[in-house]
């Protein structure tokens, strides 16, 4: 079993993300929002390491392409409650960046700020997901993960550590954190802090994850289940909103992001005009640093 893996979204025609490569400390994830995608496969369940995960790393690492970044984590995210004990992916970075590897992790925790001293080493970036700005809404949404005002502040610690930072304002859930003047303000914020991306796209239902929702929200259930089972479209094993919806969801995310000069774009939308899509890469790869200052303290070279 390899631990390293070649990004591969199973193939969705609407990805857009460049070559990389997906790494994953541990299984399952203790964050449980209800919207998530990946319990579809492995179910609800607490985060737990992965067995013998730093061996088999190493012996991954020995054979990848350190052309292509390593994206930590795609479905399970790595900074998990139990990560303050473990220091498993602490282990994880030290071991990825002193080897040369550029690092992009994906994150929804504040604690990844613990490992400041690491990241500033680089080769990295950091993308923290703010759903919304309400940490009362996120506490049904996103029950096990640290509330957004956290993420704000561990945003700004990175930030004044000259580590580059972008931020997924995902999903966005009709009727739930769709008001168009709370993301504008999202945006400002995250742009004054010194945000320098964002990425965004609508919630994507699948039977698992709607059901979670429709039983916290009741009374939003009827209008989900119309707009995606009824009006919408499959692709791929996900019932997407109707694009026009889409669009206009998604318009005060990219409107603001371009007002305030940040680069911007939609993921897995089929978006990829400027209006919605101007940025270098949408994952926010592109502001992974590979400076020879930060490469000499480690003791490699860039390529």
């Amino acid at each position: 079993m390899y631990y390293l893996r070649r990004f591969d979204p199973w193939r969705n025609p609407l990805c857009t993300c460049p070559p990389k490569y997906s790494l994953a400390p541990y299984t399952g994830c203790s964050h449980k929002c209800l919207y998530c995608y990946a319990t579809a496969y492995i179910g609800v369940r607490d985060s737990v390491a992965k067995k013998d995960f730093i061996p088999r790393l190493k012996r991954d690492l020995d054979r990848a392409d350190p052309r292509l970044h390593v994206s930590m984590s795609n479905s399970s995210d790595p900074y998990p409650p139990v990560e303050a004990r473990l220091g498993l992916t602490r282990e994880t970075l030290r071991l990825l960046l002193s080897r040369g590897f550029k690092v992009l992790v994906i994150t929804k925790s504040d604690l990844v700020a613990r490992d400041v001293d690491l990241l500033v080493k680089g080769p990295a970036s950091i993308s923290i997901t703010i759903t919304t700005s309400d940490d009362y809404l996120a506490s049904r949404v996103e029950r096990g993960a640290p509330p957004p005002s956290r993420r704000m502040e561990a945003l700004a610690r990175l930030i004044e550590e000259k580590v580059p930072v972008s931020v997924r304002v995902d999903p966005v859930i009709p009727g739930l954190n769709d008001d168009p003047e709370a993301l504008r303000s999202l945006v400002k914020e995250l742009a004054y802090l010194g945000v320098r991306h964002v990425v965004t796209s609508t919630y994507k239902a699948r039977w698992d994850n709607l059901a979670r929702l429709s039983r916290e929200f009741p009374d939003k259930a009827q209008t989900w289940r119309e707009l995606y089972l009824v009006k919408g479209e499959k692709v791929r094993g996900y019932f997407y909103l109707p694009k026009s919806l889409r669009t206009r969801l998604l318009r005060p995310v990219v409107e603001a992001a371009r007002e305030y000069g940040l680069t911007y774009a939609t993921c897995r939308e089929g978006l990829k005009t400027r209006r919605y899509f101007n940025a270098p890469t949408c994952d926010g790869s592109h502001l992974i640093p590979l400076r020879k200052a930060q490469a000499s303290r480690w003791g490699w070279s860039p390529l």
